[in-house]
């Protein structure tokens, strides 16, 4: 979970310096568009738009956007349709990397996911070259001073969590992709507060960087992705070291 945790925690204390909150509000309408292009909108019977909706508003997004955009995924208003796509490649120092997008031009998005990724010391890849190295699985993020480890590791276990797994200030709650939605209900429904929960890539084994520059290219390199409008999601299998990443941050 190393590089996954650690990547999402970068991501949480930028955010919350210099949030753009825009751009996303632009990822997360995207998000909520295609979920109920393809499974419609009911949220009720849609897990997808269900989860997308949840995020939407722990952004405080306006309830008339949301419901907007449920309205173009549905056809009932008109939208621009958007394709999914999955992009992978190896970072500096061999990190896997895959990266999810939603765009409505294919040609324009894989033209500027190969320069980020070349511009950065690293190369795109061929479908299916690092994937194998993921598993997807639905992911909570919790602030371990919030909830005792036998009080969490009970109640997630008998809401349908795969695992709970203790990290430095956190646990990371993992279900299966199917159950997610349910498990965090119930989770929720015992007063259990989320910094993060999505479906998400699993690393199944990380790479340690223990070099200073080749751990800031590959923080440059996911964060030139993440700023695309047309990335969704990146996933790494990095490990960092926090002495390491005191010194770069």
């Amino acid at each position: 979970m190393s590089g996954h945790s650690k990547w999402a925690n970068i991501k949480r204390r930028k955010g919350a310096v210099d949030a753009k909150r825009g751009k996303i509000f632009t990822k997360l309408i995207k998000e909520i568009t295609v979920a109920a292009r393809l499974g419609g909108g009911d949220i009720t019977g849609n897990p997808r738009l269900r989860s997308a909706v949840a995020a939407a508003k722990e952004e405080n997004m306006p309830k008339d956007n949301i419901d907007r955009a449920i309205k173009k995924g549905t056809g009932e208003l008109e939208g621009v349709v958007y394709e999914e796509i999955t992009y992978e490649g190896y970072g500096p120092g061999g990190v896997a990397v895959l990266v999810e997008c939603m765009t409505d031009n294919r040609v324009r998005t894989v033209a500027d996911v190969r320069h980020a990724f070349s511009k950065s010391g690293g190369n795109m890849g061929e479908s299916g070259c690092v994937a194998w190295m993921f598993d997807k699985k639905g992911s909570m993020t919790i602030d371990k001073s919030s909830i005792e480890e036998d009080n969490l590791l009970e109640i997630a276990l008998e809401a349908g969590a795969e695992d709970v797994e203790v990290e430095e200030n956190e646990y990371q709650v993992l279900t299966a992709p199917e159950e997610f939605s349910g498990v965090q209900e119930k989770l929720a429904e015992k007063g259990v507060h989320f910094l993060a929960a999505g479906i998400n890539m699993i690393p199944q084994n990380t790479i340690e960087i223990t070099d200073e520059k080749t751990a800031q290219q590959i923080l440059t390199l996911l964060e030139r992705l993440e700023d695309h409008d047309d990335v969704q999601n990146v996933y790494a299998n990095f490990d960092i070291p926090d002495e390491i990443m005191e010194k770069i941050s």
